[in-house]
């Protein structure tokens, strides 16, 4: 009464669990795509609003809108000081 198991049931369920290894990886990586966005997109539309807060005693102000959120959230300060520069010229 031994237990015995073929190389290739073995073999089926190895390959079975890095299927769904790589089935559950490809589906949390968006997510964590999408979230980091989202955590960007409030820390920058935050770093506006205090500039806006403080730049209006010095007629400073930038809308506050996805894009310039975004542009704010990924490259922090030197995102905000482009955005300044960019309102500027054009």
């Amino acid at each position: 009464m031994g237990i015995s198991l073929d190389f290739n049931i073995l073999l089926a369920y190895a390959f079975g669990l890095l299927l769904l290894y790589v089935v559950g990886w490809l589906l949390v990586m968006p997510i964590k795509f999408i979230l980091r966005l989202l955590y960007n997109g409030i820390i920058g539309g935050l770093m506006l609003w205090v500039l806006n807060l403080v730049g209006g005693f010095f007629n400073l102000q930038v809308a506050i809108n996805p894009v310039t959120a975004l542009i704010a959230g990924f490259l922090g300060i030197p995102g905000v000081l482009l955005i300044l520069v960019l309102q500027h010229i054009l």
